[in-house]
């Protein structure tokens, strides 16, 4: 196969290409981050869905259907949807989420109803507005200070430059009324005035992009890129970094992948795919909050949870003179299978021995371990019984569970403040504490 090499015209038109895909999916990416800590992503599709009685009455006023009045008439209506919606949360008890829902329902109703009466034979390309033209950017031109450059560029180079500075001059007051509007309140701040600042700089942002880039993909690098980066730090800094990070990159990536397979496919689209496909890897390869390393975290605690079980139940055993025992320890919902790892690794930590006969007893450390699981659970007991004054046969559940969340520190604490019992409320003598109190078996 003959490798073709890309002409100056192609790296031209690539450039700008990508150029105008990232600085709008950056800006859109940037607000989205504070729109879904507050709770408020989808004001980007109620502001898409707002704005179509802002291109109607656009053209009804100035008889002319061109781009400049049709994005004039769609960023005014959406900055009219984005505040009706801020104003009724604010003032009613209905909640944001519903406010947005019936401001641009009811704004989209009549510009649908204002088309089809005044405007039913004019010709409005609402495919530029919905689906965009990234395609063709680099070939509309403007000459801007001597350079032919798209005319999409100096108008999103201008909302990202204002998205840059509104987030370095208010950055502590976004932040705190992002986490704690009540907070910001008391400190003199005024939520709701960060609030219209935001909700312009979005709609702004949003209508500027929707003849280039398309309604489907400001939307998309609104949500997409903040949820993304939201499962990847817990830290607002770096989520805008990882946010910005991810709208870049799928920029990029989308524009080179638009022919795969064979298939020209659009630009504008490629990118809301990649944007897709990079949450669903967050979503299950995310460090802390991804489903793997959730998984990996349940698994090591029942591992965990299983040992100390175990450990527990020769331990009981050997209190009560007891030579068999099952390691099936159903009652703690624990599967066979997790107890056998269990089991092993407690033979391979050498907590468990094998007896002449052939079954698992403690070692001298196991010895230990177990009695620091039964302390905690009969404290835990006793406590329960005697200063939550629950009665002795509902005691046992709960302290089978909490009894592996008990460290040192705790344990102590609740035999200073039980006085030292030597009795459980069952009758079963409480162990002693040790000098060196052992970590859980897996610690």
């Amino acid at each position: 196969m003959t490798l073709i090499a890309p002409t100056s015209t192609e790296l031209h038109q690539a450039f700008w290409t990508i150029a105008v895909a990232s600085v709008c999916s950056i800006s859109c990416a940037l607000l989205g981050c504070f729109l879904l800590l507050k709770r408020m992503s989808m004001l980007g599709d109620a502001i898409g869905h707002g704005v179509l009685p802002g291109i109607v009455l656009a053209v009804l006023l100035t008889g002319q259907i061109t781009s400049v009045y049709i994005l004039v008439g769609a960023m005014v209506f959406g900055l009219v949807t984005a505040i009706l919606a801020e104003t009724l949360s604010a003032s009613t008890s209905v909640t944001e989420d519903a406010s947005l829902g019936v401001v641009y329902t009811s704004l989209f109703a009549v510009g649908v109803i204002l088309l089809s009466k005044y405007l039913r034979f004019a010709h409005i390309d609402l495919d530029c507005v919905f689906l965009g033209l990234l395609e063709v950017v680099p070939l509309n031109t403007a000459d801007f200070f001597g350079l032919e450059i798209p005319r999409a560029i100096p108008t999103m180079l201008l909302m990202l430059f204002l998205t840059l500075a509104f987030l370095g001059f208010f950055w502590k007051e976004l932040t705190i009324v992002a986490f704690d509007p009540a907070l910001a309140q008391s400190m003199g701040f005024s939520p709701r005035l960060v609030n219209y600042l935001l909700i312009a700089l979005v709609a702004g942002s949003t209508v500027s992009a929707f003849e280039a880039v398309g309604l489907i993909l400001v939307l998309a690098v609104l949500i997409v890129p903040a949820a993304t980066a939201y499962l990847l730090t817990d830290r607002l800094g770096p989520m805008l970094g990882w946010a910005a990070l991810s709208a870049f990159s799928a920029s990029v990536l989308g524009y080179l992948l638009r022919n795969i397979g064979g298939y020209s496919l659009d630009i504008s689209g490629m990118v809301a795919v990649i944007l897709g496909l990079q949450f669903v890897l967050a979503v299950l390869f995310a460090p802390r909050h991804g489903l793997a390393a959730q998984g990996w975290r349940n698994f090591h605690l029942s591992l965990r949870i299983a040992q100390e079980d175990i450990l527990a139940t020769l331990y009981r055993a050997e209190e009560a003179s007891v030579k068999t025992y099952s390691l099936a320890l159903k009652d703690h919902g624990l599967s066979t299978w997790v107890v056998w790892l269990a089991h092993h690794k407690l033979v391979r930590l050498g907590l468990l021995a094998t007896s002449a006969a052939g079954l698992p007893v403690l070692t001298e450390e196991g010895r230990r371990l177990g009695q620091y699981v039964v302390r905690s659970h009969r404290l835990w007991e006793t406590y329960a019984g005697a200063i939550l004054e629950i009665p002795p046969d509902h005691v046992h559940a709960a302290a089978a569970l909490v009894e592996h969340f008990i460290g040192p520190q705790l344990q102590d604490e609740l035999a200073s403040t039980l006085q030292e019992p030597a009795k459980d409320p069952h009758g079963k003598s409480i162990p002693p504490a040790q000098n060196d109190a052992p970590s859980a078996a897996s610690k």
